[in-house]
């Protein structure tokens, strides 16, 4: 039998086998210390000179439809300004504050500041004080909501403890930016500064301020504005919610108080797509600041990659032909002009161009916006959906199409013009060759009507067919109504007894045959105009007018979304109609047009407008479609003061030639080319 061990020697052995067991669990913490975690904990050992930050995600870019980038990024510096450093000593942030403003003030640096009141000796309010976010923002602060600009002033001066030191127009200044500080710790007070700014911050003499890195947008296209949109900080109004209107700030949207947001434009449309999601880091620096390290523990996605429907080659002819169009006008009677071209895909409803003038360049939009707001050609307003216009003539396509589809008329249905229309004792308006040479357009049917432009003709039909049908099939058509478009537009104006009413106007017997002729009340948007059209030559199919055509990942890798809505509506407009409406249109091109039409590359139709809006002047108003026996695009072309609708023939047909004389395929976007 085995003796059992000395007492002793057992005790030696479970001295041993404890010592060894330490050993094991010693060397299994400190590999998993050095080896499994050694980053982090060593980032995190000087903790003195250790932080964790956000790591802010690039912007997705934005394409053309053929892949060309028209807006990427680059590497930039924003200014951040912190209150926390100040605690409750507002004298101390006031004074901060009006040194960092002395010094943009100095070096011509914008910064943000939303406080809707007018800088300068006498301030003003502006319409935002009456918003419902102006009026929250009051209410929580216990100020006076209906206050004038100066009781405003005083109550502000109390209410951040901006003595007497410093002037009205110096107080205003300095609650701007107390103004968006208001429930929030920091907030973006201005982006992409130059290193001028910097190196002048960095003396040590402007505290609670912060250089931040930032991904800036780069425009590489001058041209659609309009669409492309701006992106700016988080103004106050936009990081509270409000419950009253509906509308989701960015607090409640998981955004940082500092990030850049579209304002308008496509960057604001697609603004769940563009934006990334942000990463953070832990950093580890030394005594004199210098990065000894980094950690991220989220690494930062960038924003999609959101593809227009818009060609920008196409997008260049149209801002051209309608700049130098316009520009032309302009040099023979020096009275300034604004215009718009919108084109639309048959069949799709996809927006090719959208073009508005005067226009602006996005590379110098901050720097000049001051002049950009003053210029009373309102060249940051977008006439191609903002802009509402009388369709004059152009609305005779749809009165056509209302009365062959209801039986009122067939093709081949002869109308006397007798220069004056008599029906009514009044008004008894006259048709514009009458009026012009005294003679009349004699005995015509709707295609020839349609080439001659009849006002006559149209009195009669229009009459016959009455403003409830009329106004039925133009509501088919999407006139008088949003289109859809993602970036926003004005509904306009369908004339129509219920309109008038509800806004205090006449409606008589002669506001329906006015309306027939695309006069009355009828306001319609450029691109709704395009869009009429289009809807007309597939024969009735209306589609939502868009911009998106598909979205994918910042490396191209998966699709994301991809535009893929059906038809709003379907007319089903017959054969005959379609026939009849469209020879009137398509020989419009070889009869008064045919100067501009025989440029043409493709056979097209058209159709001409002129809205009178004062006693000597007209609106031009054109719209056409190409190939005419398989459409593809329709275009519009308004200008204001334009005149004769013909005067843009010319326009419309270098669009067309530049449409079906385009190149081969262009350069698609390859991966990565987004800011990491």
């Amino acid at each position: 039998m085995m003796k059992n061990p000395h007492p002793a020697r057992r005790r030696v052995y479970m001295l041993l086998g404890f010592f060894g067991a330490f050993l094991l669990l010693f060397f299994a913490v400190l590999y998993d210390a050095q080896v499994v975690h050694g980053s982090e904990n060593r980032a995190k050992s000087i903790t003195s000179n250790t932080a964790s930050e956000t790591v802010t995600a690039s912007r997705g870019i934005i394409t053309d439809r053929n892949g060309k980038v028209l807006v990427s990024n680059r590497l930039a510096y924003t200014l951040v300004f912190d209150k926390s450093s100040f605690g409750k000593d507002g004298g101390a942030l006031n004074d901060a504050i009006w040194r960092l403003i002395q010094l943009c003030q100095e070096l011509d640096v914008p910064w943000n500041d939303t406080l809707p009141l007018t800088t300068g000796v006498i301030p003003q309010l502006k319409t935002a004080a009456r918003s419902n976010a102006f009026q929250e923002y009051l209410k929580d602060n216990e100020l006076p909501e209906n206050a004038s600009a100066s009781e405003l002033i005083g109550a502000l001066r109390e209410l951040y403890a901006i003595d007497e030191r410093y002037t009205t127009a110096q107080a205003r200044l300095i609650a701007g930016v107390r103004y968006e500080l208001d429930g929030r710790i920091s907030y973006t007070f201005a982006e992409d500064v130059s290193s001028e700014l910097i190196s002048r911050i960095t003396d040590g003499h402007y505290e609670g301020v912060t250089i931040k890195t930032a991904a800036a947008r780069v425009y590489n296209t001058k041209l659609a504005a309009h669409i492309l949109g701006t992106v700016g900080a988080i103004w106050q109004e936009e990081w509270r919610s409000d419950e009253k209107t509906g509308y989701v700030g960015y607090a409640d949207r998981g955004y940082s108080m500092n990030d850049l947001v579209g304002k308008d434009g496509v960057e604001k449309a697609f603004e769940d797509y563009l934006h990334g999601v942000d990463g953070r880091r832990l950093i580890t620096t030394d005594e004199n600041g210098k990065l000894t390290g980094e950690l991220y523990t989220r690494k930062p996605q960038p924003g999609g990659t959101v593809a227009l429907t818009i060609d920008i080659d196409l997008q260049q002819v149209a801002e051209d032909t309608l700049a130098s169009t316009i520009q032309g006008m302009v040099d023979k009677d020096s009275n300034e002009r604004g215009g718009a071209v919108a084109v639309v895909q048959v069949g799709t409803g996809e927006v090719l161009a959208l073009a508005s003038y005067p226009t602006y360049d996005l590379e110098t939009f901050n720097q000049n916006y001051e002049e950009l707001a003053a210029d009373e050609r309102l060249p940051m307003f977008n006439r191609a959906t903002q802009g509402i216009y009388a369709p004059g003539s152009t609305f005779k396509l749809c009165t056509s199409v209302a009365a062959l589809e209801e039986g009122i008329i067939t093709p081949t249905t002869i109308i006397q013009d007798k220069g004056i229309y008599t029906y009514y004792k009044d008004p008894q308006p006259m048709c514009w060759i009458w009026r012009q040479a005294r003679t009349t357009h004699g005995r015509i049917n709707v295609s020839q009507a349609i080439v001659d432009s009849c006002n006559y003709f149209y009195y009669e039909v229009g009459r016959l067919t009455g403003i409830k049908k009329l106004d039925e099939y133009a509501t088919a058509f999407g006139l008088g109504q949003h289109t859809g478009i993602e970036i926003g537009d004005e509904s306009g104006v369908l004339a129509s007894p219920e309109w008038a009413d509800a806004h205090d106007r006449e409606w008589t017997d002669g506001q329906t045959i006015t309306a027939a002729i695309g006069q009355s009340y009828n306001l319609f948007t450029p691109l709704q105009l395009a869009n009429y059209v289009a809807t007309l030559v597939s024969g009735g199919e209306h589609y939502e007018a868009h911009l998106l055509k598909n979205v994918k990942s910042y490396d191209n890798s998966r699709i994301i979304d991809v535009y893929d809505k059906g038809t709003l509506n379907e007319m089903h407009i017959s054969e005959s109609t379609m026939a009849a409406v469209t020879k009137g249109m398509h020989d419009l091109t070889h009869d008064s047009l045919q100067g501009a039409f025989s440029r043409c590359v493709v056979e097209a139709g058209a159709k001409t407008g002129s809205a009178q809006v004062g006693t000597d002047i007209a609106n031009g108003t054109f719209v056409a479609y190409a190939p005419y026996d398989d459409p593809e695009i329709a275009i519009a072309i308004v200008v204001e003061k334009g005149g004769s609708g013909s005067l843009l023939a010319n326009a419309a047909v270098d669009i067309i030639n530049a449409w079906f004389t385009r190149g081969g395929s262009s350069a698609s976007l390859g991966e990565n080319t987004l800011l990491q």
